[in-house]
C-alpha cells in the first residue's frame, strides 16, 4: 500500500534508500496489536502494580521513549529491535498519559478522546501541508521520521482513551470493546481491498489508531479483576509474555523479509 503525490527529485531519490520502518503487512499488524497490549499491561504494571502513580510512570516511559527514539533516529536503516522498542515505549507513554489526562487532570474519557482525535488529525494535516504527502512506508527523511513518530505517540494515546471510553463510558466492557475495535479494523481492511481510490496512507493511520484501543481492551481483559470482567492475570507476567511472543514473531518476519530481498 502506498500513497504518493508529486515529489521533488531529492525525495524521489530518497525513496530508493531502505526505509527505516517495516513493511506494513499482516505480520506488522499482529506485532503492532501485541505491542499495544504490552503497552497497556506494562503501563498499568508501573503505575498501579508498582504504585508509582500516573505522573511518575509517564515520566519514566517518556525517558524510555527518548532513549529508544534516539537510537532509532540515529540508525540509517530499519532495525527491528530499535523500531519495536520505540513502538512499545509509545504505547506505554500513551497509556500513562491518557490515564493522567482522564483521571488526574479530570478530563474524562469523552473529552480526552475528542481532544486527542483532534490532535491526531492536526498532526496529519500539518504533515500533509509541510511534506506534500502523508507517509507510512517510505520513511527515509528526518522530516518524515519526526512526523511519523509524533503521529504514533498521539495515535497511541488516543487509542488508550478510546479503549477506556468503550469499555467504561459506553458500557461495552473489555471483551465487548475488543470486539468493536476488531470489527472496525475489519471494515478498514475491506475498504482497502474494495475501494482502491481511498488513500492508503489514510487507511493505515486509521488502522494504527484502532489497533491501540484493541490492544488496550485486550490488555485490560487479561489483567483486570474478574469482578470487572478481566482474567486477573499478573500485569508484569503478562507484559513479559507478550514481549517474548513479539520477539519471536519479529524474528520470523525479519528473516522472511530478508529472504525476499535476497530473492529480488
Amino acid at each position: 500500500m502506498t500513497y504518493t503525490t508529486e515529489r521533488t527529485e531529492s525525495e524521489i531519490a530518497g525513496t530508493a534508500l531502505e526505509s527505516k520502518v517495516p513493511l506494513a503487512a499482516v505480520g506488522f499488524w499482529i506485532v503492532k496489536i501485541l505491542a499495544t497490549t504490552a503497552g497497556e499491561t506494562g503501563g498499568d504494571a508501573l503505575s498501579m502494580t508498582l504504585k508509582l502513580g500516573y505522573a511518575v510512570a509517564t515520566l519514566v516511559f517518556v525517558a524510555l521513549f527518548i532513549v529508544t527514539l534516539a537510537f532509532q533516529v540515529r540508525s540509517t536503516r530499519y532495525h527491528p529491535l530499535a523500531y519495536w522498542a520505540v513502538v512499545v515505549a509509545t504505547t506505554t507513554v500513551g497509556t500513562t498519559t491518557s490515564d493522567f489526562l482522564d483521571r488526574t487532570v479530570g478530563l474524562g474519557y469523552v473529552k480526552s478522546s475528542a481532544l486527542l482525535l483532534a490532535a491526531v488529525i492536526a498532526v496529519l494535516i500539518v504533515w500533509r501541508l509541510v511534506a506534500g504527502r502523508i507517509e507510512y512506508q517510505n520513511i527515509v527523511s528526518r522530516r518524515d521520521e519526526v512526523f511519523y513518530w509524533v503521529a504514533i505517540v498521539v495515535a497511541n494515546t488516543l487509542g488508550t482513551a478510546l479503549g477506556d471510553f468503550a469499555a467504561s463510558s459506553a458500557g461495552l466492557g473489555f471483551e465487548g470493546g475488543a470486539l468493536v475495535f476488531a470489527g472496525l479494523l475489519a471494515i478498514v481492511a475491506l475498504v482497502w481491498r474494495l475501494a482502491p481510490r481511498v488513500p492508503t496512507a489514510v487507511l493505515f493511520w486509521c488502522a494504527y489508531v484502532l489497533t491501540r484501543p484493541l490492544g488496550a481492551t485486550l490488555g485490560d481483559t487479561l489483567t483486570k479483576p474478574q469482578a470487572e470482567g478481566g482474567l486477573a492475570l499478573g500485569r508484569i507476567a503478562a507484559t513479559l509474555t507478550i514481549i517474548a511472543l513479539m520477539a519471536v514473531i519479529v524474528a520470523v518476519q525479519t528473516r522472511r523479509e530478508t529472504r525476499l530481498r535476497v530473492g529480488e
